[in-house]
C-alpha cells in the first residue's frame, strides 16, 4: 500500500513539493517520501542539462543561419545569439559543473544536430555541415559570428 505522502506525489505534485519541504525543515524525515525525493533531486539536473541543450540548440542555428543566409541577417537574429549567449553564460556562472557537459562529445553532437535540424527547418537549406566546423569555446564568445572563414571542425585540434 502506497504511503500518504506517495500517493499526494501521484495526484498533486506541488502539494506534495510543499509537504516534503516543510517536513524536511521540520526535521520530521520519518514523513519524507526518499523514493520520489531521489528522483526529483535527479530531476533537477537533468532539468539544467536540457536547459543548456535547448539554448545550445538555438544559438547553434542560428549561427548557421547567420553563416549560411548572409542576405537575411538582422538584428532579430543578431539579438537571438547573443541572448542564448548570455544565458549560456549566466547558467554555466550558476552550475559549474555543466561546463563538463560543454565538453562530452556526445553532448555536442546532439547539440549540432538539434542546431542543424533547426536551421534547416527554418531556412530550407539541406547543405549544412553534418560535424560542426567551430569550436565549443568560439561558438560561446560574445562577439564572434560566423563568416565565410576557414573553420576548423570541432573536436579537431
Amino acid at each position: 500500500m502506497k504511503s500518504s505522502s506517495s500517493y499526494l506525489y501521484d495526484q498533486d505534485i506541488v502539494a506534495w513539493a510543499n509537504q516534503q519541504a516543510e517536513a524536511l525543515r521540520a526535521g520530521h524525515f520519518a514523513q519524507l517520501d526518499l523514493e520520489h525525493l531521489a528522483e526529483e533531486i535527479e530531476d533537477v539536473g537533468k532539468s539544467e542539462q536540457r536547459e543548456l541543450i535547448n539554448r545550445m540548440t538555438i544559438l547553434i542555428g542560428h549561427l548557421l543561419k547567420w553563416r549560411y543566409q548572409p542576405e537575411r541577417r538582422g538584428a532579430s537574429w543578431e539579438s537571438t545569439i547573443r541572448t542564448q549567449r548570455e544565458a549560456i553564460a549566466r547558467r554555466l556562472q550558476r552550475t559549474p559543473s555543466l561546463q563538463r557537459t560543454l565538453s562530452d562529445p556526445d553532448w555536442f553532437a546532439d547539440a549540432w544536430g538539434d542546431g542543424r535540424d533547426l536551421a534547416v527547418r527554418e531556412t530550407g537549406l539541406s547543405a549544412l555541415p553534418q560535424r560542426c566546423p567551430w569550436s565549443t569555446e568560439t561558438i560561446l564568445t560574445t562577439e564572434w559570428l560566423p563568416d565565410a572563414e576557414q573553420v576548423r571542425t570541432h573536436g579537431e585540434t
